[in-house]
């Protein structure tokens, strides 16, 4: 059939194996799934999964353990809200598991299109996962050439011009090896003693091998640095949403079929679930709130609701409203994804008003769904902080439905004041 009489009959019937209704998923023509559904795999060959770019072991090597930074720097790391990055990271991915997820990520709506309906990695994920800070700007990147990248090691990594010149000259643009950067922070730490700019190095290798991982696997863009010219004022950015903007773009991207490799944070994409068992999930398999016995630590914050557009390395949608079981409500019919992209002015309007939004998705008259009760199969903690341990009572009336809706839009109103997190209750993830 050719391609023109193909599109005509999809429109009227719609994808086969795909959705019905094309003014949705308007990109399904390049989408992996597509191409499943004929049995062609994206990669032929025994192993036809993604490349990930995970650098956790690398990492592991490279980090600084507890107590072990000078005094200043860990004074830099502390307040930037990044300290938590150096013990989060996974030594080992499955890249099956991450092939499968990709198939069934939707950049239009910027979730995973599961048999139960749709669910995504949200900014409460991020916040509970990797312990980083939600609330703050959005850092707006600009593209750095081989001469400005080689300016800017010089400024804020104390590197003379003529060694940062003939570093961007090997790697043929704005960028650095992750080696070279490492090697930065070494000779300024132990060497020069300078260590603003040991910290800014240190930072850079820090989030370019976790939240801002690409597909390069060896590199760190230029284009971060200038994050990093203030050390004092770092705790200003929204962090969890530049770590989720560029999962999102990696994830869009390795939706396509043409795509053969993942980057982005693949620690926020560890979940129990492939191919043939994601098709056999009902909503009663999944545990909607995860981090519910994790509040003592990172309290829920009102903001992780907001609906709209994140920015950082490019600009994506964030709609909740297209998961509220995940956030503790009952999912309704979502409206259409909003397009086009606003301006960077317009979304950062958006962001600080956020109320508006939640209000919009978020209302009262909802019903409410209680948090995750573990079966009673499953162990409870002894030692579970009282207001964390699960009801243990029968299903709650309609008034009571409406009363702990009301009680639960308060939490989260109060949980937009920041708390201090408890540092010992953080576990490592292994």
């Amino acid at each position: 059939m050719c391609s023109s009489r193909r599109m005509k009959n999809v429109a009227q019937h719609g994808w086969p194996g795909g959705p019905l209704d094309t003014s949705l998923l308007t990109r399904y023509s390049e989408h992996v799934a597509r191409y499943i559904w004929f049995g062609t795999e994206r990669i032929e060959g025994p192993k036809p999964e993604l490349r990930i770019a995970s650098l956790g072991t690398k990492l592991t090597g490279w980090v600084s353990g507890p107590g072990e930074h000078h005094p200043n720097i860990q004074g830099w790391l502390d307040e930037s809200g990044l300290r938590w990055l150096q013990r989060t990271s996974l030594s080992k991915v499955d890249p099956q598991l991450l092939s499968a997820f990709t198939e069934r990520w939707h950049p239009e709506t910027s979730s995973f299109h599961m048999p139960f309906g749709e669910m995504t990695i949200t900014l409460d994920d991020v916040a509970c996962l990797l312990h980083i800070p939600v609330r703050g700007i959005f850092y707006t990147h600009v593209l750095v050439s081989m001469e400005e990248a080689t300016a800017l090691a010089t400024e804020l990594l104390g590197v003379p011009y003529e060694v940062a010149y003939l570093e961007t000259s090997r790697q043929r643009g704005g960028t650095f090896t992750q080696q070279w950067v490492y090697d930065c922070w070494q000779r300024n730490l132990h060497m020069y003693h300078r260590y603003d700019c040991a910290a800014r190095a240190y930072l850079l290798l820090l989030v370019g091998c976790t939240i801002l991982t690409d597909k390069s696997y060896t590199r760190v863009n230029a284009k971060w640095l200038p994050m990093f010219r203030d050390l004092s004022t770092l705790n200003k950015f929204s962090w969890a949403s530049a770590a989720l903007v560029c999962l999102y773009d990696n994830l869009n991207d390795a939706s396509m079929f043409t795509t053969h490799a993942l980057a982005g944070y693949s620690t926020l994409l560890q979940l129990p679930a492939y191919r043939p068992i994601m098709d056999a999930l009902t909503p009663s398999d999944v545990i909607w709130r995860p981090f519910e016995g994790h509040r003592g630590s990172i309290p829920s914050d009102l903001i992780t609701c907001f609906s709209g557009y994140l920015r950082g390395c490019t600009v994506v949608p964030y709609l909740p409203e297209r998961c509220l079981r995940q956030f503790g409500f009952v999912q309704y019919i979502p409206p259409p994804p909003p397009h086009p992209a606003p301006s960077y002015t317009d979304i950062d309007s958006l962001w600080s008003g956020y109320h508006t939004s939640v209000d919009r998705i978020l209302q009262f008259s909802r019903p409410f769904v209680p948090a995750y009760a573990p079966p009673e199969a499953d162990p409870i903690p002894q030692d579970a902080p009282a207001q964390d341990a699960p009801p243990a009572h029968a299903p709650p009336s309609g008034e009571q439905r409406r009363m702990d809706a009301i009680v639960s839009g308060l939490e989260r109103f109060i949980g937009q004041v920041d708390a201090g997190r408890d540092d010992d209750v953080f576990d490592d993830i292994d």
